[in-house]
């Protein structure tokens, strides 16, 4: 028996940080990319490596590009982690495990560390494949909460529940954090968004703009736990964005979108600190007439376009400075 399971990078259309502070968002996935798992019966339990995992290198350059891209740990630890925390979710549910071993092997194409959710599309993917191979049915929040423990508990990477919560369901989420409902139950109010209110979306990403989320939250979340009021207002302020761009979309008010869109980043740069680089694409996509906003931590944007001009010149304009621009094939 081989089972292949696959999940997809999350791009975050308003909201964002304020989900791993009890805020509100409006993500979804898209299958450009993806994250794919197989798993297998063998006598012995293995974890394959792949690319991100190599220690062999041609030069020392090419070692300082591959720290740069991928850090100093690959894929392994996300699947380690991932068993670890699904079977300490099973034996805390009581659910019996059969003893048979396996290899797990993984490939991912999702641009690496730019905010697109690409190590939890791994560990989500990974889940999945256990679930099928051990027979475990989890619920998408419960899943949610899960993959999220692999990050934050086991590998110790600050991290949020929206990237998870649109990967264990599987559709554009309205997600609202408030605080009482996440601490009397532990998640969230989740509401699917139909695909059909996502027009005239673009993705852009540089991967020379890559840092990880743990990152980029560092300050802002010291600032958060000591109640800097600029901080806490901002968070505040992203929730109402979302609340508004929820009803934008659905009464098709495309021009009340690409103002809350361009918003959501004028108020993180406000408050957060922000390199060049990435406030540049920002800019020179908004110069095209399209709007622009971080997908995640950063390294990749996402935004409106009017129409198929606007979308032709913004990929000319961001494709001389050496930025891909795609169209999300919205899961």
């Amino acid at each position: 028996m081989i089972i292949r399971t696959k999940s997809y990078p999350r791009a975050a259309l308003l909201g964002n940080p304020s989900d791993g502070y009890y805020g509100k968002t409006i993500a979804f996935l898209f299958k450009n990319f993806s994250a794919n798992v197989i798993l297998y019966e063998t006598p012995e339990l293995e974890i394959l490596p792949a690319d991100y995992d190599s220690n062999v290198f041609d030069s020392i350059s090419e070692l300082n590009e591959d720290v740069v891209l991928f850090g100093y740990y690959g894929g392994i630890r996300l699947l380690k982690a991932a068993v670890k925390r699904f079977y300490d979710y099973c034996m805390k549910e009581e659910i019996k495990l059969h003893n048979r071993n396996f290899t797990l092997r993984y490939s991912s194409d999702i641009p690496y560390r730019l905010g697109l959710a690409g190590s939890s599309a791994i560990i989500t993917a990974c889940i999945r494949a256990l679930m099928e191979y051990y027979q475990v049915e989890i619920e998408p929040y419960k899943m949610a909460n899960l993959v999220l423990s692999v990050e934050t508990d086991e590998l110790g990477i600050g991290a949020g529940l929206q990237d998870r919560v649109a990967q264990a369901y599987e559709v554009p989420v309205f997600m609202d954090f408030n605080r009482e409902i996440m601490e009397s139950r532990g998640y969230g109010i989740y509401e699917p968004i139909e695909r059909k209110y996502l027009k005239n979306l673009y993705i852009a990403y540089q991967n020379d703009l890559s840092e990880g989320s743990e990152v980029v939250h560092n300050d802002f979340r010291e600032r958060y736990n000591f109640g800097v009021r600029e901080v806490v207002d901002a968070i505040d302020s992203w929730a109402n964005i979302t609340i508004r761009g929820k009803q934008a979309l659905e009464s098709g008010d495309r021009e009340g979108l690409k103002q809350l869109i361009d918003e959501n980043f004028n108020l993180r740069k406000s408050v957060m600190n922000i390199s060049n680089k990435n406030i540049d694409m920002v800019e020179l996509a908004r110069s095209t007439g399209a709007s622009a906003k971080f997908t995640g931590s950063g390294g990749a944007i996402i935004g409106t376009f009017e129409d198929e001009n606007t979308y032709e010149r913004l990929k000319e304009k961001l494709g001389k400075n050496n930025i891909a621009t795609i169209k999300p094939e919205i899961l």
